[in-house]
């Protein structure tokens, strides 16, 4: 299935995206699309078997919104492509490397980006993003690691590599700024993605390609990723993991580097999981 929100901001709606392509209406289902809908036994099949008979909503003119609500935490892996690492000059790690990225740098998959004041070092990043679906810890099997998952959906990871390479400390003042983290349109239930190291990603900046690789590039499977988090902190329905990024993001690039700036419009996409599409205006 793929399940969306849609609606202004703060006031959105859960809905259904069914095999038609047709927008329907899940509020009078379901509250809302979150980790307690995730973790109900049950929930995902009472929607399938409801998805036909559910009310037409009209598209036209509605935003969308995350298709997740209430996130608890987005986890995030660093280096997880071996193409990105080779174009960055950075050895390939012997573990994956995690930061964090705050819930409220989510917005909608169209929504505008900001430009941080003082930034001269706005980059971007396609993601795969796993959304968590039941409790996770200490998990001891990719098995149990794709168990636990709900479903993926795509996420744009902008990043300010100024802060977060040149400004000492970790990596989150490059990565937490507002409006840092487009999520969506859709996610996408699990079994609607056999195999998440076979899909595309591709991201457009201006109209003129720039990232197209895909998940087989992975150094750590998302699988592995998932068992990995779990050793180290509690995933719970609603989490988010953001997988790294495949070759092509500005930092990358020769001299001089085109970072993004107030006007420039960029658009992403993963198979299956939909298409993003921001303009980026200045803080």
């Amino acid at each position: 299935m793929k399940l969306l929100r849609v609606g202004t901001v703060g006031a959105e709606r859960p809905a259904l995206l069914d095999g038609n392509g047709v927008l329907r209406d899940l509020s009078g289902l379901v509250p809302d699309i979150d980790g307690a809908l995730l973790a109900e036994d049950g929930a995902l099949a009472r929607i399938r078997t409801a998805a036909g008979d559910l009310p037409r909503l009209d598209a036209a003119g509605l935003r969308t919104g995350p298709p997740l609500a209430r996130i608890g935490k987005i986890v995030c892996i660093g280096l997880n492509y071996h193409d990105h690492a080779r174009e960055t000059g950075a050895a390939t790690p012997e573990e994956p490397i995690l930061f964090m990225k705050a819930p409220d740098t989510v917005i909608g998959p169209d929504d505008t980006v900001l430009v941080p004041r003082g930034s001269v070092k706005t980059d971007w990043e396609v993601e795969l993003a796993v959304v968590i679906g039941r409790r996770a810890r200490y998990l001891e099997s990719d098995e149990q690691a794709l168990a636990a998952v709900a479903g993926y959906a795509v996420a744009h990871d902008v990043s300010e590599r100024a802060f977060q390479i040149e400004r000492g400390g970790q990596w989150d003042k490059g990565k937490n700024c507002e409006t840092f983290n487009p999520l969506g349109p859709w996610l996408v239930t699990a079994d609607e993605v056999p195999d998440p190291q076979a899909l595309g990603l591709r991201l457009w900046v201006n109209g003129e390609l720039k990232q197209d690789g895909t998940t087989a590039e992975q150094i750590f499977p998302v699988a592995e990723v998932v068992r990995y988090v779990s050793q180290f902190m509690t995933l719970h329905p609603g989490d988010v993991i953001n997988t790294g990024t495949p070759a092509g993001v500005a930092m990358g690039r020769p001299e001089p580097k085109p970072y993004l700036r107030a006007g420039d419009v960029v658009e992403l996409e993963i198979d299956g999981l939909g298409r993003q599409r921001q303009e980026l205006k200045d803080a």
